[in-house]
């Protein structure tokens, strides 16, 4: 990738929480390429899950420096986030942190589409997106490793997404990530 904005360069309104709408993303992975990608508002723990299912295609031998055939190359990975990002108020589009995998390539046009600012991890340092992190432990307990996770479809993924951001959590006073983030919103109404 060109042009990445490392961490060390994310505001610090980011870093101390002080502001919402503050992403971290990342893939979860399962047999078959298959995944499913998460973003997790650093604030109020909100999460998106992304659906995203094999490609047309996806049954024939891959080619080298062909297409992504698993639905979580490059371009999907873009086009999957701008859709559920997009869906947001403005002032929770203010940037998304990611680590250096190839699925990020085309953050540049994510950027552009989105007005997300993109920053990335240093190499191998998950920990700096740790909120992340902390959610693909928890999505582990409805999709554990080594599972094929295309034949989950985008209502199921739906339902865990509901699931998390219903449950209270300690960090946030035993709210829960739909109230914190209801919150923030009320806020700014």
């Amino acid at each position: 990738m060109t042009d990445e904005i490392l961490i060390s360069e994310r505001p610090a309104e980011a870093a101390d929480r002080a502001v919402p709408g503050h992403w971290e993303g990342d893939l979860i992975l399962g047999l078959g390429s298959s995944a499913i990608g998460t973003l997790v508002e650093r604030s109020s723990r909100f999460t998106m899950l992304l659906h995203l299912p094999p490609m047309c295609g996806g049954e024939d031998p891959r080619i080298k420096n062909g297409p992504a055939l698993t639905g979580h190359g490059a371009e999907a990975v873009r086009d999957t986030i701008a859709a559920a990002i997009t869906t947001l108020p403005e002032q929770l589009r203010r940037s998304l942190t990611w680590d250096q995998g190839a699925e990020m390539a085309q953050h540049a046009q994510l950027r552009i589409d989105t007005g997300l600012q993109i920053y990335f991890c240093n190499p191998q340092s998950p920990w700096q997106r740790g909120t992340n992190e902390n959610t693909n432990g928890l999505l582990r307990q409805y999709f554990p490793k080594g599972t094929d996770l295309a034949r989950h479809s985008a209502d199921d993924i739906a339902a865990v997404a509901a699931a998390l951001n219903t449950r209270p959590r300690k960090t946030l006073g035993w709210r829960t990530p739909a109230e914190a983030l209801d919150e923030h919103l009320a806020k700014t109404a």
